[in-house]
């Protein structure tokens, strides 16, 4: 009880660690700034060499020097005894060693936070990977290099909102539980509400409730929140994540390109300087234009033989079959199609390119292309191997909206979980009618695991689910 209540409650803070160093760097070995400051952060080396020791202050932005003697510093002794995490403020003059080390000669400091848990080797940090994703609190010190992608992750988020801002979006908010599951092809987490004695669904997506604002009147739409799917867990592969989502009123698909390849160039060379990157040992050019390429087109590339729908449904089994794909009875022309072009085509694509033109049957949410039977006007924008967007030329017509939905119910009777059901109430918005429509959604896990060259999307979630401790093996 005593040590807790010779704890403050407030420390003042005039300096940090990386400004500290921007500021000082230049002194002379020996030299003197004549400033006094008052820093705080985690104790993470401490060295004692006699009357003299030296600590490793680490704050949010960096790391100093903590220089201590014992006759400068009446608490010497205490100071020598702090553990590795401690929390401590400490006030001194910036000055450089003898050695040449940027240093706050300390003639003061306060325990803020004992650290009762170690925080690992410093050299080292902390290796086990379950234990950095569980105890990320913990990783997040040992290991900086996870804060910085952490760091970079929260800024991408804020040059998104700035940029779509500039173009004239507002950022909105709906529903995360909702009455039916809709808006994308996903298996949902059910809940239920006790008051109203009904069960709801963590939303797949935030698409249909924003398509609401626009009939309501909003022109140009964005938001950016976790959405939830009752999904394995993989390198790439989240129960929740989150998504941009946005929809442009009086704009087809080729606007939603040409957006698409413009902002997230513009997020790349605000963070790096250049349109290219390198991402795992390979370059990555974002410059627009993108290219543009069908699904079917691509797949016959890979392939080397022509494939599309007008094969018919016949002889995409027999292609499907070739490449390992098990055929269902329940697939249609389109289905193989798409099942052939992720098994074959999509890992291949590198640098972003833009995949257009998808069979109707697997886009129930997009509108038919103006020129292409059984097609609609959607594209999934693929980098690297996997997808980072997926965009369409919104279906605005209810009465298709209604035979779509028919048929995912169809397709959930057949045992589906992923379908979509049916949603009375969007049609009836649409109703009232839904003006020419673009829409994306792009999603953050995936580009944040691109423009900071991680390949486990645990790595750039702050808290990945995990399962119970008490369930590992």
């Amino acid at each position: 009880m005593a040590e807790e209540l010779s704890i403050p409650y407030r420390y003042e803070v005039t300096a940090h660690a990386g400004e500290l160093v921007a500021e000082y760097s230049g002194l002379a070995e020996g030299e003197s700034s004549g400033i006094k400051v008052s820093v705080a952060g985690r104790v993470m080396l401490l060295r004692v060499q006699g009357k003299v020791a030296f600590a490793e202050l680490r704050d949010e932005t960096g790391s100093i020097q903590l220089f201590a003697r014992a006759n400068d510093l009446e608490s010497f002794e205490a100071f020598c005894s702090l553990s590795l995490g401690d929390w401590i403020g400490a006030s001194g003059e910036v000055a450089k060693t003898r050695r040449g080390e940027l240093s706050v000669f300390v003639d003061s400091f306060v325990l803020l936070a004992k650290a009762r848990r170690g925080f690992g080797d410093k050299w080292h940090g902390i290796n086990d990977v379950d234990t950095r994703h569980r105890q990320r609190y913990a990783d997040l010190w040992a290991n900086p290099e996870v804060r910085a992608a952490l760091r970079t992750r929260f800024r991408i988020l804020s040059i998104m909102r700035k940029s779509l801002e500039a173009r004239g979006f507002i950022e909105v908010e709906t529903p995360m539980l909702h009455p039916i599951s809709g808006g994308a092809l996903a298996r949902p987490f059910v809940t239920h509400h006790n008051a109203l004695d009904m069960d709801l669904f963590l939303r797949i997506a935030p698409e249909l409730y924003l398509k609401r604002l626009v009939v309501g009147g909003f022109e140009k739409v964005f938001e950016i929140g976790r959405v939830f799917r009752n999904e394995g867990i993989s390198p790439r592969h989240n129960p929740e994540f989150t998504m941009l989502e946005l929809y442009q009123a009086y704009a087809d698909y080729g606007d939603i390109m040409e957006l698409t390849e413009s902002l997230v160039n513009e997020i790349v060379t605000t963070l790096y300087g250049a349109s290219k990157i390198v991402y795992q040992g390979r370059e990555l050019d974002f410059a627009p234009p993108w290219r543009r390429a069908t699904l079917e087109e691509l797949t016959s590339e890979t392939l080397g033989v022509e494939v599309t729908t007008d094969l018919g449904r016949e002889r995409l089994a027999e292609i499907a079959n070739g490449v390992g794909i098990k055929d269902d009875p329940s697939w249609g022309a389109g289905k193989l199609m798409l099942e052939i072009y992720e098994k074959t085509t999509e890992a291949t694509l590198w640098d972003p390119v833009f995949v257009t033109d998808f069979p109707t049957e697997v886009s129930p949410l997009s509108r038919d292309h103006r020129s292409k039977t059984d097609h609609v006007e959607r594209f999934e924008a693929v980098v690297a191997g996997r997808e980072l967007a997926n965009a369409f030329s919104e279906l605005n017509d209810p009465d298709v909206q209604r035979e779509r939905f028919a048929h995912q119910v169809e397709v959930g009777r057949a045992g589906d979980e992923e379908a979509m059901s049916m949603d009375e109430d969007y049609i009836r918005a649409l109703e009232y009618g839904l003006p020419p429509t673009g829409g994306l959604g792009i999603g953050i896990d995936r580009l944040v695991m691109l423009l900071t060259d991680n390949s486990q999307i645990r790595e750039i979630i702050a808290f990945p689910t995990m399962r119970p401790e008490q369930e590992r093996d």
